[in-house]
């Protein structure tokens, strides 16, 4: 028969002491422990989050003060002659060239016969009164004349007018005496009288009838007349020297 075995308790120590020396997994040799570990805590960046925060809304008030601008100016804009209170329209034909003095029947001139030679409309400021038979040449190309009572205007009033006209080409600017407005702003065929500089139906009705193409007869003339900006035809003067025909108008770019 076989004997009941009997557990080997040489082993069974054995063992446990690996355990023991296991469990003090803490100690090393000697007895000694470890030192524990450095945790290092991660700093935030707020210096750069405030600056991203301000940038931002910097941008925000760039972007918000030019939104209000935009709205600002269109809110001035008009898409019709109709829409400008007081503006006048008046039916004339284009084409009738006459270099002798004409009796209009508008006061300023919106249209009808005119001098062969067209006053320079190209952004020109005049301190004269330029003769209307070439200005109305200048309204048939599509430009806009603003006018005004040199005994009723100030100084700075006229400069306000020529900011609206200086550099802007199909648009010029004179002194018109025996005005029966301080101030007339004309293009071909339309007309519109006001009392101040500061009325902002000019600044409306020089933006929109300013090479408006479907209201004027010739789309595409040239503004350019050094030749008359040189040396400008007054009201007063002869105005009627030899000069080209309207043939050899040369189209705009």
């Amino acid at each position: 028969m076989a004997k009941d075995r009997t557990p080997d308790k040489s082993r069974g120590t054995g063992g446990g002491s690996s355990r023991s020396g296991a469990g003090a997994g803490g100690r090393g040799k000697g007895g000694r422990t470890r030192p524990p570990a450095n945790v290092v805590t991660q700093q935030r960046p707020w210096g750069l989050i405030a600056g991203a925060v301000v940038v931002a809304l910097f941008a925000a008030a760039v972007l918000g003060y030019a939104v209000v601008k935009v709205n600002e100016a269109n809110a001035n804009k008009v898409e019709s002659i109709d829409e400008i209170s007081g503006a006048q329209t008046f039916e004339y034909e284009g084409g009738l060239h006459d270099d002798n003095p004409i009796s209009y029947e508008q006061s300023p001139p919106v249209g009808g016969p005119h001098a062969n030679v067209w006053a320079d409309c190209t952004g020109t400021v005049y301190d004269v009164d330029v003769r209307h038979e070439n200005a109305v040449h200048s309204l048939e190309h599509g430009a806009v004349w603003i006018t005004y009572d040199p005994d009723e205007v100030s100084d700075g009033d006229v400069t306000k007018l020529a900011e609206l006209v200086d550099g802007v080409s199909g648009r010029m600017l004179s002194p018109y005496v025996g005005l029966d407005s301080p101030i007339s702003v004309q293009s071909w065929g339309h007309q519109l009288k006001v009392d101040s500089a500061d009325d902002e139906r000019i600044e409306q009705f020089a933006d929109l009838m300013t090479y408006k193409s479907d209201s004027y007869p010739e789309p595409g003339a040239t503004c350019e007349r050094p030749d008359f900006l040189a040396d400008p035809l007054v009201e007063e003067g002869d105005g009627a020297a030899a000069t080209p025909s309207d043939a050899e108008t040369t189209p705009a770019p």
